[in-house]
């Protein structure tokens, strides 16, 4: 991104994430000075400036960058549908909408300002069809509501003249993926020899997406413009059973699976309809799912010292 000739100063929180490491070095990469906020110790990188802070608990240095930003990227919260801590509801309110809430406070109405949310906000793909910004939320689940009520903070920025892009990641896959997913589970299952746990159904799909793609994609929708709620996604369904066959190809281990009953917060499919996306950046991102999984299987037995410190926020 260059503005009036310049490099612009990026903000991104939730920087040692799963996505917002990626995001970082791909900024870097471009040449852009990296603002980094995170609860958690991120990694030394040239051209990147990092914060250890909390978002609602900011201090003036946390305000200023935010207030100072060319643009932001606000990652950081609490993800994950299946978490079972007995506070989870109170921990996502505090980390996905009251941090929110502080970052729109201190990023000026008129500065571009992308909120990632998640395509859980739709319940799951109705009747098979893609889903599409326009259509209905239907959260289940506690982590989908949390993100149903960040977007509603985000609307009222909008509604009030601010600028802002809601981006809905679907399942996003690859090097660093949180443990807690379905792919990062499996691969630890397969290399203890234990049964991948398929939850539902093996028929079950998910709208599979490179976290690559994924950075590359928030920042040309950063340039974009666009306002509103922006799927992020690939528009190809890939089910579970076809999941589960790329751990064992990258693998190269036969592996056992067995059927676990799905919560209420599981969804049975998922799948973008990326025609907005593609309208505003001009691609849609494309997941060859048989390399991610390799290089999600890479990373994961790289030796310590050549990963990045993860750890999420």
């Amino acid at each position: 991104m260059v503005r009036d000739g310049r490099n612009v100063t990026a903000v991104v929180t939730g920087a040692a994430g799963f996505v917002g490491r990626v995001l970082v070095e791909r900024l870097l990469a471009d040449g852009q000075r990296v603002v980094g906020i995170d609860r958690g110790i991120q990694r030394p990188l040239a051209g990147l400036t990092t914060i250890r802070a909390d978002l609602v608990d900011q201090g003036a240095r946390v305000r200023a960058a935010l207030a100072d930003a060319d643009v932001v990227f606000h990652l950081a919260g609490c993800p994950g549908v299946r978490d079972p801590r007995p506070n989870i509801d109170e921990l996502r309110h505090r980390d996905n909408v009251l941090a929110t809430a502080a970052v729109l406070a201190a990023v000026p109405a008129r500065s571009p300002l992308l909120v990632t949310s998640s395509s859980s906000v739709y319940g799951g793909a109705s009747g098979g069809r893609a889903s599409r910004e326009t259509d209905p939320v239907q959260p289940r689940g506690g982590y989908a509501r949390s993100k149903v009520a960040v977007e509603q903070l985000c609307r009222r920025r909008l509604a009030a003249g601010g600028r802002i892009t809601v981006v809905r990641p679907f399942t996003v896959a690859g090097e660093g993926q949180r443990p807690d997913m379905a792919l990062a589970r499996w691969i630890a299952a397969a290399q203890a020899g234990r049964p991948l746990r398929i939850v539902g159904a093996a028929a079950r799909t998910r709208d599979i997406t490179d976290v690559q793609q994924v950075a590359a994609a928030l920042i040309a929708l950063a340039g974009s413009g666009a306002d509103g709620p922006v799927n992020l996604g690939t528009g190809v369904g890939h089910s579970l059973a076809r999941m589960v066959l790329a751990v064992a190809r990258a693998l190269d281990l036969d592996v056992r699976t067995e059927l676990v009953p799905a919560g209420r917060a599981e969804v049975a499919d998922t799948l973008a309809d990326p025609a907005r996306l593609r309208r505003l950046i001009g691609w849609v991102p494309v997941t060859d799912l048989d390399r991610v999984v390799a290089r999600q299987l890479a990373a994961s037995i790289a030796p310590a010292a050549e990963l990045p410190v993860l750890v999420y926020a």
